[in-house]
């Protein structure tokens, strides 16, 4: 019930909301990025959602799209913008998110969306993290996020999904308020901080 119905309410609700609440400081946010990334403001991604199906997802741009000499991408670290760093640290750039959680496509509580590449690397028990609506934090999110490995993470996001309530959502949502005013581990991006997911060692993977 909780699941299938209020959650779904619940998202939806608190969402329109806090756009509504928090719209001039997007606005101040999406002219600033403007500016600084050469009106390229949103960042847009395949990812996988709910059984693997595809969604895209909207971030705010905290890179640049600087190449080096022969044409190619420099590396995520030195593309972060000092605006994009500030969004990073206090997980701004989530904020259009909260349209992917309108439109359906995600939750605000869930294992986080991943590449949809990764579909394939995952093993049995992995697979179940996409059973439910990715979030835009989680479980992974607020016990260590990029400071553990992936299979750690994956091992919390599939303890969210057998235990979800909305006793450990909202235990969910406090530790993670906690974490952005105390800017601990929340927002290390996984494009810059953690390297691809290339499958789990000694474990079969899903083919």
């Amino acid at each position: 019930m909780y699941l299938i119905f209020i959650k779904r309410i619940a998202d939806f609700f608190a969402c329109l909301v806090g756009l509504i609440l928090i719209s001039p400081l997007l606005i101040t946010l999406i002219i600033t990025l403007a500016i600084v990334n050469k009106g390229k403001t949103f960042f847009y991604q395949q990812r996988a959602g709910i059984k693997g199906k595809p969604f895209t997802i909207i971030k705010l741009k905290t890179m640049t799209d600087a190449v080096d000499k022969d044409g190619n991408l420099l590396p995520a670290v030195e593309r972060v913008t000092k605006i994009g760093n500030f969004c990073r640290k206090y997980s701004l750039d989530e904020i259009p998110q909260l349209i992917n959680v309108l439109k359906g496509d995600m939750s605000l509580i869930g294992p986080r969306p991943l590449l949809v590449l990764y579909l394939d690397l995952y093993n049995e028990e992995q697979i179940k993290r996409q059973n439910v609506l990715p979030g835009i934090t989680g479980w992974a999110q607020v016990n260590g996020r990029n400071a553990i490995s992936w299979e750690e993470k994956f091992e919390l996001d599939v303890y969210y999904v057998n235990n979800v309530s909305f006793s450990l959502d909202l235990k969910i949502l406090f530790k993670t308020i906690d974490k952005v005013i105390t800017r601990k581990d929340i927002n290390n991006s996984d494009e810059v901080d953690m390297p691809r997911f290339t499958g789990t060692k000694n474990e079969p993977s899903k083919a």
